[in-house]
């Protein structure tokens, strides 16, 4: 059978490439393609689009590049008609997907969605949107269950969180060597730095998070590089010999790290999963942060506090993120009660997201849906 599955971000990347594995685990004569990036063509998709070429961040960056997102829409309709796909699966990235799934549902295709867009966090009429137009609803945190059935009475499959397997089936690095080969100075513990995958966010938060770090001086600063830019768009935070800077290799750093300051995103709930105490970060243009707060009604922006329902990290932003107050709250979880506090939180959260399987899961429901229609 074939399938087509549609990734805009770095996280849709890790995860469609699990899936994607888990698939042709179910489906031996699977023919699958793709729009997402390395780690989905690694797998075994024939990659039509990269991630690179469709991620923009905010309001006004969307606005920008309108042109671009259309012709890019149109794009990926020619290319679903031409390949065919027995099942059209999508993978978060909302803006995009629902509208290639209203599209869909009309041609009759038929629809899954792994990884729920945040509906939950804002506009939540889409809700509808994903009732007429999605078949097939596969989540992944505890708390969305509840959303789409009790509230809006959406029948989904709660299959657990992928980025449990993405970490369980990973091979772990040599401390030493990661070091070695990266010259990191072996004798000094890492502070992590993890600004973001887009360029917009780290041309935000880098600076800012460079600036707390480097009062640290007992402490070795690792930048984590996006696999999806060049090493040489990191040149100009570099100056200082003592920053370093890894390129795609994040979990390793954060193994290594003790630790982090993170730009909000998946990124925080894979920090906790990998142990490291952490700072939230999120600073982003004026116009569009201004829309977002009028539009998001949730207490916590980071998955770790919203999955625990209670401030387990400090999330810092806009206005409060500064220099200061993330040097102030990156030295409450070096040391001391806060960091305690942090790593016995993590423990909890991964048991409330359940246990490993959610790609084989999913892969598994994705099939059998797709063989019975």
């Amino acid at each position: 059978m074939k399938y087509y599955l549609i990734a805009g971000e770095a996280s849709g990347d890790l995860h469609g490439s699990n899936l994607i594995r888990a698939i042709h685990g179910q489906d031996s004569e699977a023919d699958i393609r793709c729009w997402g990036g390395n780690r989905m063509e690694a797998a075994g998709a024939t990659l039509v689009k990269h991630y690179r070429e469709l991620s923009f961040m905010g309001f006004l960056e969307v606005l920008a590049n309108l042109p671009t997102i259309f012709r890019n829409l149109a794009f990926c309709k020619r290319d679903i008609e031409a390949f065919d796909p027995d099942a059209l699966i999508f993978i978060d990235f909302s803006g995009f997907n629902l509208r290639i799934a209203k599209w869909a549902h009309g041609k009759g295709y038929r629809t899954h969605y792994y990884i729920s867009p945040q509906v939950w966090a804002s506009r939540e009429g889409r809700v509808k949107k994903i009732k007429r137009d999605i078949d097939h609803m596969y989540v992944i945190l505890p708390f969305e269950r509840e959303f789409y059935v009790k509230k809006h009475g959406v029948p989904v499959h709660f299959v657990g969180h992928p980025l449990i397997d993405a970490l369980e089936n990973r091979t772990a690095p040599d401390a030493v060597a990661f070091r070695k080969t990266n010259g990191i100075n072996p004798d000094k513990p890492i502070i992590a730095l993890l600004p973001g995958s887009r360029p917009q966010e780290i041309q935000k938060m880098l600076p800012v998070m460079l600036s707390s770090a480097s009062r640290f001086s007992g402490y070795q600063i690792v930048v984590a590089g996006a696999p999806s830019l060049d090493p040489d768009f990191y040149s100009p935070y570099l100056s200082d010999p003592l920053v370093g800077l890894v390129m795609d290799q994040t979990y390793a750093l954060l193994e290594a790290a003790h630790a982090a300051l993170v730009t909000s995103g998946t990124a925080t709930l894979e920090t906790a999963l990998l142990g490291v105490p952490q700072v939230v970060c999120y600073k982003g243009n004026w116009i569009s942060y201004q829309i977002a707060k009028r539009l998001i009604t949730l207490d916590y922006i980071s998955l770790v506090n919203l999955i625990m329902e209670r401030e387990v990290v400090t999330e810092l932003i806009q206005t409060a993120l500064t220099p200061e107050n993330l040097s102030r709250e990156l030295q409450g979880i070096l040391e001391g009660n806060g960091r305690k506090e942090q790593l016995e939180a993590y423990e909890i959260l991964r048991r409330k997201l359940g246990g490993e399987g959610a790609s084989n899961k999913a892969a598994k429901l994705i099939v059998d849906f797709t063989k019975a229609s």
